[in-house]
């Protein structure tokens, strides 16, 4: 009786050894936190995690992620930054401009790596003495998606030649798009454009920022502003209605409607993030770890878009493109 026992009974001790050492195991607690929700923003934090996977650290094996959208409130902004550090969470990722601010003003234990940041020093994300490719000294790495916005203008440019009145929507408040809009006007007084600006301070206000430019431009280009971009959708409804041709400088806006983009592709973006996020689960100090840019650009055309628009898109910039949508 005791030996027909003795191997239920060791098929039964292995089963709680391995229960005991998968509910003792440590799982890496990450925290996510995003100013909106968006093609691009998405984007960055699939790469993210596609990075991270890759790295070993799977979601559900041993790691968790507590995703989290401010919907670009700054209030709840700051309420699920304080969250992460009351939670002592192992690691932040911080996706925009404002959602890292506050981040960054919470915490200083904590390893933050962000991404999708114009300019992380203009927005005190990093140390005014960390250049590009620098370290930041700090608990902060990450990657910026500083845009080429003289490049892209002068592309732009090339697929309605005889438009001189260029329009933009933007929130002032904020940090990243106050720094593209800056470059976006030395863009058009260069290439002798006029470049007509209508601010905005929620989403709700798209649709009669978009509706203000009809009839005073003919086109429309969109910077990195996440409140403009988060209501993207309008934006294309109100330019193929009124024959506007629309541009972006983030590729996952062309599949939405954007006539076309030469910019960078989010999901790399992310992903370079989530690179430097494993050597931070690995070991080293974020604030080892260089902080930089992106700098591979694509040009994606939407020749539907176009289409409705009213452009008709030059063959050498076809020839030209990275991607044709169709």
């Amino acid at each position: 009786m005791i030996k027909q026992l003795s191997v239920p009974l060791s098929i039964i001790f292995v089963f709680m050894a391995a229960f005991s050492f998968a509910e003792n195991k440590k799982m890496i607690r990450i925290g996510v936190t995003q100013i909106v929700s968006h093609a691009a923003l998405d984007a960055d934090q699939k790469g993210f995690e596609k990075a991270l996977s890759s790295a070993g650290f799977k979601e559900g094996v041993n790691i968790i992620y507590d995703r989290q959208n401010a919907q670009g409130d700054m209030v709840k902004a700051n309420t699920i930054a304080k969250k992460f550090n009351d939670e002592k969470v192992d690691l932040i990722h911080a996706i925009a401009t404002p959602t890292t601010q506050v981040v960054t003003r919470i915490t200083k234990k904590i390893p933050v790596v962000f991404s999708s940041i114009t300019d992380p020093v203009d927005a005190g994300i990093v140390p005014k003495d960390s250049s590009p490719g620098k370290k930041s000294g700090t608990n902060v790495t990450g990657v910026s998606d500083r845009w080429p916005v003289f490049l892209q203008m002068e592309m732009y440019a090339k697929f309605v030649p005889k438009v001189k009145q260029w329009g933009t929507i933007y929130n002032a408040g904020e940090a990243n798009s106050v720094v593209h809009i800056g470059e976006m006007r030395e863009a058009a007084k260069k290439l002798g454009l006029e470049l007509v600006e209508v601010t905005i301070s929620n989403r709700s206000e798209v649709a009669k920022a978009a509706l203000s430019l009809a009839g005073k431009v003919k086109a429309i280009v969109i910077s990195s502003d996440n409140t403009a971009i988060s209501d993207f959708d309008t934006i294309v409804k109100i330019c193929n209605e009124k024959k506007i041709a629309l541009f972006a400088g983030d590729v996952d806006s062309v599949p939405k409607g954007a006539t076309a983009a030469y910019g960078l592709d989010y999901f790399l973006v992310g992903y370079s993030a989530g690179k430097k996020a494993a050597l931070v689960l690995k070991g080293q100090n974020p604030g080892d770890i260089p902080w930089g840019p992106m700098e591979k650009f694509s040009l994606v055309i939407n020749s539907n878009a176009a289409k409705a628009q009213g452009v008709i898109i030059p063959p050498d910039l076809l020839k030209k493109a990275d991607k044709v949508l169709n």
